[in-house]
């Protein structure tokens, strides 16, 4: 009898080719993020999406 092995996901796969950068929050600007995200339109942006888009409009604007 043959066993077989099944190779292992890895979670899913990356969406872009960017470089990760883990930041950790802190629970009050956290609030501030989820504010301003559920201020914005349909669809709501993520919260790392978020992050992208605040971070290049305050990157732009200097």
């Amino acid at each position: 009898m043959e066993t077989v092995v099944s190779e292992k996901k890895r979670g899913p796969a990356p969406t872009g080719k960017g470089t990760p950068v883990v930041v950790r929050v802190q629970p009050d600007l956290l609030s501030l993020l989820d504010a301003w995200i559920d201020a914005q339109p349909e669809p709501k942006p993520t919260r790392p999406e978020a992050v992208r888009r605040l971070l290049a409009a305050k990157l732009a604007a200097s």
